[in-house]
């Protein structure tokens, strides 16, 4: 595989994780903005797709619909299927709490944000299982 494929796949999974980690330290915070930490959910989740996409030879779409994201990596992997639900719950954080009047709530509940960080940090797995180790971070 050509290094630098192997070099982008790792820094998008590089920023996947930090997204991830950005989420969990913003939302252990007494007062931690758990709309912040939301879109890093959904930006996760997108690197990481992006990530594999990247690896399987596909340039990375510009999109942040990760339905779009998962049908393009089911074409190559099907079990990426099992992921459409997640992709539809976590797509719209990438817009939802950080603007005004998109939602009707200025934050997320704490059980809308635990399981969206459990979506992204399952997609995240998912994708980081599938890759040889000088792909990973």
């Amino acid at each position: 595989m050509a290094e630098n494929l192997v070099r982008l796949t790792r820094d998008w999974l590089t920023k996947a994780a930090h997204d991830l980690q950005t989420a969990r330290i913003v939302s252990e915070t007494s007062d931690g903005p758990l709309d912040t930490a939301i879109y890093h959910c959904q930006q996760a989740a997108e690197k990481a797709l992006k990530g594999w996409l990247t690896w399987r030879g596909g340039a990375a779409v510009k999109t942040h619909d990760l339905i779009r994201l998962i049908a393009e990596a089911a074409d190559s992997t099907p079990d990426f299927a099992q992921f459409e639900e997640a992709a539809e719950i976590l797509t719209p954080y990438v817009s939802a709490f950080r603007y005004p009047g998109l939602t009707d709530d200025a934050v997320p509940s704490r059980e809308e944000f635990d399981a969206a960080l459990k979506h992204a940090q399952t997609i995240y797995d998912f994708v980081i299982k599938r890759l040889p180790a000088e792909a990973r971070p």
